[in-house]
């Protein structure tokens, strides 16, 4: 009877997870749009320049920004130069 019971809770388990949501943020480019549409907004990072971000964002209730888990971001923010001796 314990077996079954717990085979019953473990299957119950499975199936009541929800499924995953996908990744907003795509790492591998370093600029995202934000659109706002009547049903809500949708992030999409997939432009690797701002000029290409605006261009899309142009005529749209739209906003372009930095991807926040872009490769940039995980550089130092700044690098002191270098002095020659």
């Amino acid at each position: 009877m314990r077996p079954t019971l717990d085979a019953l809770v473990l299957f119950g388990g499975l199936l009541a997870t929800a499924p995953a949501a996908a990744q907003t943020y795509d790492p591998r480019y370093p600029v995202c749009i934000e659109i706002a549409t009547l049903d809500g907004r949708t992030i999409s990072c997939s432009f690797t320049s701002m000029a290409q971000c605006a261009a899309t964002a142009s005529g749209q209730a739209a906003q372009c920004y930095a991807n926040p888990f872009g490769v940039q971001s995980r550089l130092p923010a700044s690098v002191p130069p270098r002095r020659n001796r």
